[in-house]
């Protein structure tokens, strides 16, 4: 095993060198400044650059400096050293990709508390010299050596990254008139109202007026710009909620302060509600940092114990929420706990039959393939191990759960143990309905709403286009 070994006071002569050798990258940058606080645009964002200077970044300060630290502290005098004071001019800039070579040299001794004073050195790949300076430290007294020890992988994960592409994608659009359905707490209000002030949705706020007015006063919201649609109670705002959707005057409905049944009644009624002739279905758009790709988990919400036929529209539900995403042909994963049709799994058949209604032309505009457990869905490698062939396993898009309870653990284990944001939408009604949670964050809220928006304008530009 490789070893660490310093070099103690009465060892070290006057011209002894050490160096070390590194390659600047951008996951330098970014693992410096997650530490640092450092986010200086022209350090952490490519997009600030001009004329390449991002590729000129002075990158001494937080990159260079600490390499004569490791030097010092791991080589020359190395363990045991006590660092008092550093003093480098930074000669030439560093940039991405630059190969650095730091040297320090031992240039005087002081017996009096064993000080050293080092020279410091640094020449890039071109062989210029892109810092100098001194260092000061107390050196050892005692030999040490001891195993070298073996750093971990570091991983750097941006969280909400692909929910903020979401907003940008939405940016220029119009935003479409939203029922918020009983917002008279301050939260599923504020949510609204944020969103309206990203151009995301044109808030109609349906439900008892003062309840209302009082968690607009209490959030200090003005709601003068904007519309107040009075009922009685919950189920009179779901109610008119969704006449306004079947009258055109609203394009989206928008879950408030009511629990979801409350407002899901209304719209799967038979006579007044919003069916089509689609099931109505959820679809949990989640922002995995740890993921290459958006995923969608559907349905995780509404249906509790879908049938064949109902996850087959749940898939189509899905697809078409993907290519409204600029996802062209959606990967769908059809879950289960075996990758194997068995008899005695429902969900496996359900797998089977899904694939064959997709081959015959029931489902269109994805590629399907199931049974796949959730490890051959997420990575191609565990499906190559089991020795599964398949056009899905690894980069799936969709993931279709067997049933509400596994889709709700799923998204909610994704949610708290792997730092996933998830926005959700509810499908196959006439308007889009978002469908958030007391416990959504606000990036999650605004999110859904861009959801709800992209797939207006999509259903709006496809019914032009026929």
């Amino acid at each position: 095993m490789d070893r660490i070994e310093n070099r103690t006071f009465d060892e070290l002569k006057i011209g002894d060198t050490a160096s070390l050798v590194r390659t600047l990258t951008f996951k330098d940058v970014e693992i410096f400044a997650a530490m640092s606080g450092d986010v200086n645009p022209a350090h952490v964002d490519p997009a600030f650059a001009k004329d390449d200077m991002f590729h000129k970044i002075i990158a001494h300060g937080m990159w260079g400096g600490a390499l004569f630290s490791t030097l010092l502290g791991t080589e020359l005098p190395g363990p045991g050293a006590i660092y008092l004071g550093q003093s480098l001019r930074f000669r030439h800039p560093v940039g991405l990709g630059d190969t650095i070579t730091v040297t320090v040299r031992v240039t005087e001794k002081s017996s009096e508390k064993h000080r050293v004073t080092l020279d410091c050195e640094a020449h890039n790949q071109k062989g210029e010299t892109v810092i100098t300076g001194t260092a000061e430290v107390i050196a050892p007294t005692e030999k040490i050596s001891r195993p070298r020890v073996v750093l971990p992988e570091v991983e750097l994960h941006e969280i909400g990254r692909w929910h903020r592409q979401l907003m940008e994608m939405a940016r220029n659009l119009e935003p479409i008139r939203t029922a918020v359905v009983h917002p008279v707490d301050t939260v599923s209000l504020v949510g609204a109202i944020d969103a309206a002030r990203e151009g995301l949705i044109a808030p109609v706020l349906v439900g008892p007026e003062h309840k209302i007015r009082a968690a607009a006063d209490t959030a200090r919201l003005d709601l003068a710009s904007y519309e107040v649609v009075s009922t009685e109670h919950s189920v009179a705002a779901a109610a008119q909620a969704v006449a306004l959707a079947r009258a055109g005057e609203v394009q989206a409905l928008m879950k408030g302060a009511l629990h979801t049944d409350e407002l899901m009644h209304a719209v799967v009624d038979a006579e007044k509600g919003l069916r089509t002739h689609r099931r109505i279905s959820h679809v949990f758009a989640m922002d995995a940092p740890a993921y290459p790709r958006p995923l969608f988990i559907t349905d995780a919400a509404i249906n509790i114990y879908p049938t064949l036929e109902d996850k087959c529209d749940i898939v189509q539900n899905a697809i078409d929420l993907a290519h409204a995403l600029g996802v062209p042909v959606p990967r769908v994963a059809i879950l289960s706990a075996v990758e194997t049709v068995t008899r005695t799994i429902t969900s496996t058949l359900d797998a089977a039959a899904l694939c064959k209604m997709a081959d015959r032309g029931q489902i269109t505009g994805g590629i399907i393939d199931g049974p796949l457990a959730f490890d051959n869905a997420v990575s191609e490698e565990a499906a190559k191990t089991k020795g599964i062939v398949s056009p899905v396993a690894g980069k799936a898009d969709i993931f279709v759960v067997p049933d509400l309870e596994a889709g709700n653990m799923l998204a909610k284990q994704l949610e708290y143990l792997a730092e996933a944001e998830a926005a959700g939408i509810v499908l196959g009604a006439r308007v889009p309905i978002i469908l958030t949670s007391r416990a959504d964050k606000a990036l999650s809220r605004l999110s859904s709403c861009a959801l709800a928006l992209l797939w207006a304008h999509h259903q709006s530009r496809n019914a032009s286009a026929k």
